[in-house]
């Protein structure tokens, strides 16, 4: 069974919902940081707490949010992953734009990168 989140996985967590927000109403073109994590294989599995993403209430739970006529991953995990694509894709995109994100906020404080750093960066 696996254990709580560790500081380093919530720290991810914290990232992925202050960065990211809602993935699905990002990809709809909106911008919502008012999310909870979704665990995406369950939450006892070992590696469970970093297979995860930022969602909204309407996009989380079947008639929660604001917005009622959301397509929630629970319990419409089919019509959720044909509109927004598979939770491993989603997990890809939220952690490519954590990536963009920390590079922007490097070029902004004014760091220069070596070669292997951008390397590592992009990974």
């Amino acid at each position: 069974m696996a254990k709580n989140p560790t500081s380093i996985e919530k720290k991810y967590h914290d990232d992925l919902c202050r960065i990211v927000g809602c993935i699905a109403c990002r990809l709809d073109g909106n911008i919502n940081h008012v999310v909870s994590v979704h665990h995406c294989d369950g939450r006892t599995k070992p590696g469970c707490h970093k297979k995860v993403l930022p969602l909204c209430a309407g996009h989380h739970q079947d008639g929660t949010g604001e917005d009622k006529t959301m397509i929630a991953i629970h319990p419409w995990k089919r019509r959720f992953e044909e509109r927004y694509g598979t939770q491993e894709v989603l997990m890809e995109k939220c952690n490519m734009l954590l990536k963009l994100a920390k590079v922007a906020e490097a070029c902004r404080a004014g760091h220069s990168w070596s070669e292997a750093e951008r390397r590592r960066a992009a990974r």
